[in-house]
């Protein structure tokens, strides 16, 4: 190495000991987020099994591709929960043995819900097809639509959530948002029916609580009001509670723990709600006011570059 190079690496180790906060060195229980990408992906070709598949999937083998993906999931999860649970403060005491039969058991218990996401998105499925009159097919919406990718992961990431995995729902959360611009923390409670139509730039918070039967469209934020207290906040209610048979239009945002929106109410676009909405209310934001300027075919030539300045 070069003078240069040397004294470069040496500032940098040298940060690495002053900022130790953001280094990770000699640790064994990182959890790998590649892996857990390719976790989810095999687990959406299990949920959705011939749509994702780079093969023919043929009913008479299916159950042994089936078996296969389980495998796969088991054996790669279980090394993973076991990782961020060796790495979770609640657990710096536990001995090896005890932190890979609790890992076991939370993947075995996943493994057994994948019916009941399956029952969830299918129910999920048929709520988009129903509700939007662009799609052709409901496997146009399972290929495209990014609002049903991110409630796939969602739904996966809850199980783990419910389950006090730590790190990981978070974790395989945030590769559906990179790439859908939808923001479903795992910890939200979210019924079946699910739609967000559109979707880019929804954010449900973590103590979100949504019902039945429920559409939203691009840009909603179920949030909290203020994050002000940060880690005091933390398991409070901060998120809104959402009734079964809601509609809420784009650019909305519904705030607060205490405010919930009463079944079958309809929330218009680009309102602001902090106050409780009664059920079977319709609620909207007054129309502004256009102001029209003439456009430049209308004006003469030097009055249109008068009015451009």
């Amino acid at each position: 190495m070069s003078n240069n190079t040397e004294n470069t690496v040496n500032t940098i180790l040298e940060s690495y000991k002053k900022h130790d906060l953001i280094c990770r060195i000699d640790e064994d229980n990182i959890v790998n987020k590649d892996t857990l990408i390719k976790i989810v992906e095999e687990l959406r070709r299990l949920l959705f099994p011939g749509f994702f598949d780079k093969n023919k999937v043929r009913s008479e083998y299916i159950r042994y591709l089936l078996g296969e993906r389980l495998e796969f999931i088991q054996y790669n999860l279980k090394k993973q929960v076991a990782k961020a649970l060796g790495n979770n403060e609640n657990c710096a005491e536990c001995e090896r043995s005890e932190i890979l039969a609790a890992a076991d058991e939370i993947v075995n218990n996943f493994i057994q819900k994948i019916p009941t996401i399956r029952e969830y998105l299918a129910t999920d499925i048929q709520a988009a097809y129903d509700g939007d009159p662009a799609a052709y097919s409901t496997d146009e919406i399972i290929f495209c639509y990014p609002g049903v990718f991110a409630i796939t992961v969602y739904r996966i990431a809850h199980e783990l959530f419910i389950m006090n995995v730590p790190m990981i729902p978070r974790i395989i959360s945030e590769y559906a948002h990179s790439a859908t611009g939808i923001d479903i923390h795992p910890g939200a409670t979210i019924g079946k029916h699910f739609f967000i139509d559109h979707g880019t730039g929804v954010v449900i918070g973590e103590t979100t609580v949504i019902g039945d039967n429920v559409k939203i469209y691009q840009g909603v934020t179920l949030g909290g009001l203020s994050t002000r207290k940060g880690q005091q906040l933390k398991g409070v209610k901060r998120h809104p509670t959402i009734g079964n048979n809601v509609t809420i239009y784009s650019g909305t945002s519904v705030l607060g723990g205490e405010t919930v929106i009463g079944d079958g109410a309809t929330i218009g676009g680009n309102a602001f709600i902090v106050n409780s909405v009664s059920a079977g209310m319709k609620v909207s934001v007054k129309n502004p006011q256009l102001e029209y300027s003439p456009s430049p075919s209308q004006l003469k030539n030097n009055e249109y570059w008068d009015w451009v300045i």
